[in-house]
């Protein structure tokens, strides 16, 4: 009897091994995917944060760069202007006034004042000026001239230095003549004169081919000359 049914027990455990086999599978998946599962959502407790570690030593240079493309030419600058140093003295203001309170020079002909002068260059320009009353009387047509010297000669760089004052005959119906005083002025310039003392002279004389008539320089008022070293 015992035969009979050993060959069926046979037959019942090859057809259910591989059952077995299949549930065990089953079960060992599960467990690996709910390993797995746990490992990656489960969160884990954070440790104490290590001490903080020390900076690196400092890198070496590096590969020096290549050399950059060169840059374009500018545009081209204005043309300077050419200074030359000088290094001469520096200019000192040179100036000289004489004043006379009513002169009440009645003269026609010869030297009404003069001032003396100090020139410091001699190739510097001297300005002079006179400023007083002028009166020219006549019955018929005269001119006087006042003009300046310089060390007794008239000026010659370039010109003389002069003032003109014209009148034409009287008033024949009245049987007068004009007597008017007027401030009036002589002045210029004047190059060519040596550094040292220069005598500036105001002078009063006649015009050319014209007779002479009653002059009258500085009636009651201030006549003065001034002179001015300037550079040229």
């Amino acid at each position: 009897m015992m035969v009979k049914i050993l060959p069926q027990l046979l037959i019942c455990f090859w057809i259910t091994l591989p059952f077995c086999f299949a549930e065990k599978t089953k079960e060992r998946s599960a467990r690996q995917r709910d390993a797995e599962f746990t490992d990656k959502y489960q969160p884990c407790m954070q440790g104490v944060p290590g001490v903080q570690g020390r900076d690196g030593n400092p890198g070496i240079n590096g590969i020096p760069g290549t050399p950059g493309i060169p840059g374009r030419d500018g545009f081209k600058g204005e043309k300077g202007e050419c200074v030359t140093e000088r290094f001469d003295d520096p200019w000192k203001p040179n100036f000289k006034q004489c004043a006379w309170n009513s002169l009440n020079y009645g003269i026609d002909l010869g030297k009404i004042a003069e001032c003396t002068f100090t020139k410091q260059r001699p190739d510097s320009a001297l300005r002079v000026l006179f400023s007083g009353s002028l009166r020219l009387k006549c019955k018929t047509a005269c001119c006087q001239r006042w003009y300046f010297t310089f060390n007794g000669a008239e000026c010659t760089g370039p010109l003389p230095i002069e003032s003109i004052i014209y009148l034409d005959q009287g008033s024949p119906e009245l049987n007068s003549t004009i007597n008017i005083h007027r401030t009036s002025t002589v002045e210029g310039l004047c190059d060519g004169i040596q550094a040292g003392l220069v005598d500036v002279g105001i002078w009063v004389g006649t015009c050319a081919d014209y007779p002479r008539g009653d002059a009258s320089t500085g009636w009651n008022s201030v006549s003065r000359v001034i002179i001015e070293e300037l550079p040229k």
